[in-house]
């Protein structure tokens, strides 16, 4: 599952999260978040060649659990997984090689 350009209607709790097999980027932001919208570009050219990494877009704001278990706290926020172990995490990536960087920790084919 590559690049996904929407966020859920319904996020995943954090257990399904833990249960996540393989490689996994959870993208958390908003559809009206300026610095989430700057990076879309980024995060799909990084994943466009990673079909073995899932990515999932989740909405975060207030009432929004799925986030604060993570200690999310600004926009976008990109958490990697391996077999649902959180590997690295990136806070607002500016550049293409920020998303790039973060990919091998996470064991994707690059």
């Amino acid at each position: 599952m590559p690049y996904a350009a929407r966020h859920l209607a319904q996020p995943p709790s954090r257990d399904d999260v833990d249960r996540l097999p393989g490689a996994t980027v959870v993208e958390f932001g908003t559809p009206w978040c300026g610095h989430c919208q700057r990076a879309q570009p980024l995060i799909e050219q990084a994943l466009k060649d990673c079909a073995d990494v899932a990515h999932i877009k989740v909405e975060d704001g207030p009432g929004q659990r799925l986030g604060r278990t993570f200690g999310v706290k600004l926009w976008p926020t990109l958490v990697f997984l391996k077999d649902g172990k959180e590997v690295a995490r990136l806070v607002r990536p500016q550049t293409l090689q920020d998303v790039l960087d973060a990919l091998p920790a996470n064991g994707a084919p690059i």
